[in-house]
C-alpha cells in the first residue's frame, strides 16, 4: 500500500488562473448583453439543439436538458468533414484529457476529471470497448466516422449502470442508420506525407438500412520512427419489423505505427488489429437483448530495426451479453432491471494465458416530471471469479427552480478491475503485480443549468472523487523500472463551467475545467500516470455556416501538473452542399511544442486538404 503527495507550481497556476478568471467573468456579461440586444426567437443552430436526445447516463432516451448528471453531446454526422476522426470530438470538452501518442487516433489514452485512462469507460452504442490487455488500446475503435451520429460524454462515476472502469466517466459513441441512399468517396493530402482515402456506400430499402465504409490513412511521419498506416472497414445494419428492430455493427481496424519513446527511450514499432461485432435486438417496447464480441492483437517490437532483441505478441478476446427490461409503474415512474455477463481472455508471449468471467444484475427506479422534478436511484452487483464482488449504488436528483434554472446533484460508487498488463506484464522497464486489488471510488457532484434566454445557456458543476487502491506504476529512481502497485488514497476536487451562445447560423462555446488532486506522502516515489492530469483546461470553440462554407474552430489552453502552459488552435472548413465538397483541416496553428504524454513529442503545425464527392448532392 503506497501513498503519494501532490504539490502544485503556484506561480504558473496563479497566472493562468487570472487569465481564465477574467475570460469567464467577462463572458457571461457580454453574452447576456448580446442576448438582450437580440430578443427575437433564434433560428436553428448547427450544434446541439435544446431538444437533443441523449442515451448515456440514462436507461432510456431523454432530452439533454432533463439529465440529472453532467452529460454533453457532440454532433458528428451533420459536420463530418470537420473531424479527422472521433478523437477530434473528444478535444471539445475540457473535462476530458486526451493524451495522444500519435495523431488521428492511431494510439491515445483518455481520462476524465483526473482519472487514469483505465478509469474511463469507452462504449459504442452502450457496449463496452475497453481492452482487457491494456487501456492503451481502449480507443482502438472500429466504428467508421461515416456511421457516427454523435459522441456523448458522462462526466463522473458510471459503474452502477455500466460496471467496471467507469470511475472518471463514460464516453459513448452513438451510431445511426443512414437517412438516404448515397455514395461518397473522399481523398486528402497533407503535411508529413499524409494521404488519406475513404469511401462510403449507404442504402435505404423499406425497413432495411445498410452502410458500408472503407478508410485508409497514411503518413511518412513528422519525425524519425513516427510514421503510421491505418486501415479500416465497417458495416452498420438496421432492420425494423413490427415493434421490433435488429441492429448489427461490424468493424475491423489495422494500425501499424512507429512508436519512438512511447514506452521508454527506445525506437519501437507496434501493430494492432481489432475486430468488433455487436448485435442489439429490441423485443417489443420494453425488452432489449445485446451481444458483443471484440478481438485485439498487438505486436510490439522494442527496437524497430532489430526485432530479435525484444518482441511481444498479445491476443485478447472479450464477449458481453445483456438482457434489459423496463416496467412503467404508472404516473411518472419507471423501473429498470436486467442481467449481464462478461468473459475475457488473453494469450501472450509475455503475459501468458489467462481468462476470467463475471456476471452482474442491476435495478433502478426513475421518477421524472418533465420541467419540474426528477429522481433516480439504482444499484448494481457485479461478481467475478477470484475477486470479491463489487456493489455500485447511485442516486441523482434534478429540480427545476424556474422554467430556466435547474439544479442537479448526484452521488455514486465505481470500481475498476486490473488489466492483464497491470497483473502480469514484465519487461526491462515495467513490472506488473499479480496481487493488485480492484480500484474503487465514491463520486459526489452538484451543478446548475441556466437558460438565460433562447440564445444563452450557462452550466456549472463542482465535484469530488475519493479514489482508493488506485492502480499506478511507480519507481524510486529515474533509472529504475516502473512497478505496478495500489496507491492507498487519492482525492480529486474540481469545477467545470460552460457558456453557450447561439447566433443565427452558428454557436459559440466557452468552457473551463479546474482540477486539484491530493494524497498522502510516500517519500521519493515517482508516479507514472496518476499525477499527469491538467490543472487548468480552457476551450473556446465556434461552429457555423458562412456563405456556403461550414466551419469549426477550437482554441484550447492547457496546463498540466508540473508542466508549462501551451495553447493549440485548430480550424476545419468544408463546402456545405453540392456533389463536390472540398475541405481543409488545419491543426496546431500555434505551432506549439508540446507533449501530452511525457517524452512523446507531438506534431507541430499541420495542414490537410482534400475533396469529397457524393451522389446525390448534399443539401444544407
Amino acid at each position: 500500500m503506497v501513498r503519494f503527495t501532490v504539490t502544485h507550481n503556484t506561480s504558473q497556476r496563479s497566472s493562468f488562473a487570472l487569465f481564465i478568471s477574467a475570460v469567464l467573468l467577462a463572458a457571461p456579461g457580454a453574452l447576456c448583453a448580446l442576448a438582450q440586444e437580440s430578443p427575437q426567437v433564434p433560428p436553428p443552430a448547427p450544434a446541439v439543439r435544446k431538444d437533443a436526445i441523449i442515451v448515456t447516463g440514462t436507461y432510456e432516451p431523454i432530452p439533454l436538458d432533463e439529465a440529472d448528471r453532467a452529460v454533453s453531446q457532440v454532433p458528428i454526422r451533420s459536420q463530418m468533414l470537420l473531424f479527422q476522426s472521433v478523437i477530434d470530438a473528444l478535444k471539445l470538452d475540457p473535462s476530458l484529457d486526451l493524451q495522444q501518442r500519435a495523431p488521428g487516433g492511431t494510439q491515445a489514452d483518455l481520462s476524465i476529471r483526473g482519472s487514469s485512462s483505465g478509469e474511463t469507460l469507452i462504449l459504442v452504442n452502450g457496449m463496452r470497448m475497453n481492452d482487457v490487455q491494456t487501456p492503451h488500446h481502449d480507443l482502438n475503435l472500429t466504428t467508421p466516422l461515416d456511421a457516427v451520429q454523435s459522441v456523448e460524454i458522462l462526466r463522473g462515476a458510471g459503474s452502477s449502470m455500466y460496471g467496471s472502469d467507469a470511475l472518471g466517466g463514460v464516453v459513448n459513441i452513438v451510431t445511426a442508420p443512414p437517412e438516404t441512399s448515397e455514395i461518397r468517396v473522399r481523398a486528402a493530402l497533407g503535411s508529413a506525407g499524409i494521404n488519406a482515402e475513404g469511401a462510403s456506400l449507404a442504402g435505404v430499402l423499406g425497413k432495411l438500412s445498410e452502410q458500408l465504409s472503407l478508410t485508409r490513412d497514411f503518413s511518412s511521419g513528422f519525425r524519425f520512427d513516427r510514421d503510421y498506416r491505418d486501415l479500416g472497414a465497417g458495416s452498420t445494419t438496421l432492420y425494423k419489423w413490427g415493434r421490433n428492430a435488429t441492429a448489427v455493427d461490424l468493424g475491423f481496424a489495422d494500425r501499424a505505427f512507429g512508436a519512438d519513446q512511447f514506452y521508454g527511450n527506445y525506437p519501437s514499432w507496434e501493430r494492432t488489429k481489432t475486430w468488433n461485432a455487436g448485435i442489439r435486438q429490441n423485443l417489443g417496447d420494453r425488452t432489449e437483448a445485446d451481444f458483443g464480441y471484440r478481438r485485439n492483437t498487438d505486436l510490439f517490437v522494442l527496437f524497430r530495426d532489430d526485432p530479435s532483441i525484444y518482441e511481444n505478441n498479445h491476443v485478447s478476446e472479450s464477449w458481453q451479453a445483456a438482457l434489459r427490461r423496463r416496467e412503467p409503474l404508472g404516473g411518472s415512474a419507471t423501473f429498470f432491471y436486467g442481467a449481464e455477463g462478461y468473459g475475457d481472455s488473453i494469450d501472450s508471449s509475455n503475459l501468458g494465458h489467462h481468462e476470467r468471467a463475471r456476471g452482474a444484475a442491476y435495478a433502478s427506479l426513475d421518477v421524472r416530471v418533465l420541467k419540474r422534478f426528477s429522481f433516480s436511484a439504482g444499484v448494481r452487483d457485479e461478481i467475478y471469479h477470484g475477486m470479491p464482488g463489487e456493489v455500485s449504488p447511485s442516486v441523482s436528483v434534478g429540480y427545476w427552480a424556474t422554467s430556466k434554472l435547474k439544479f442537479r446533484s448526484g452521488v455514486s460508487r465505481a470500481f475498476r478491475l486490473p488489466t492483464y498488463t497491470d497483473l502480469y506484464y514484465r519487461d526491462p522497464g515495467n513490472i506488473g503485480n499479480p496481487n493488485l486489488r480492484p480500484e474503487t471510488a465514491w463520486s459526489y457532484e452538484g451543478g446548475a443549468d441556466y437558460q438565460i434566454s433562447g440564445r444563452v445557456r450557462l452550466q456549472a458543476t463542482v465535484f469530488e472523487r475519493r479514489d482508493r487502491d488506485v492502480i499506478d506504476y511507480a519507481r524510486v529512481t529515474p533509472a529504475g523500472p516502473w512497478q505496478a502497485l495500489n496507491v492507498d488514497r487519492l482525492n480529486f476536487t474540481g469545477a467545470e463551467t460552460a457558456v453557450r451562445y447561439r447566433l443565427h447560423s452558428s454557436v459559440l462555446d466557452v468552457s473551463y475545467a479546474a482540477l486539484h488532486g491530493s494524497g498522502q506522502s510516500a517519500g521519493d516515489l515517482q508516479s507514472k500516470y496518476v499525477f499527469n492530469y491538467p490543472v487548468h483546461d480552457a476551450t473556446v470553440g465556434w461552429a457555423g455556416v458562412l456563405g456556403g462554407v461550414t466551419a469549426r474552430t477550437r482554441l484550447g489552453v492547457l496546463q498540466r501538473l508540473g508542466h508549462d502552459t501551451y495553447a493549440l488552435w485548430d480550424i476545419y472548413a468544408a463546402r456545405a452542399a453540392g456533389h463536390v465538397r472540398p475541405f481543409v483541416q488545419l491543426t496546431n496553428l500555434t505551432n506549439a511544442d508540446y507533449q501530452e504524454i511525457t517524452g512523446v513529442v507531438m506534431p507541430g503545425r499541420t495542414a490537410i486538404g482534400g475533396v469529397e464527392i457524393g451522389w446525390p448532392a448534399k443539401t444544407r
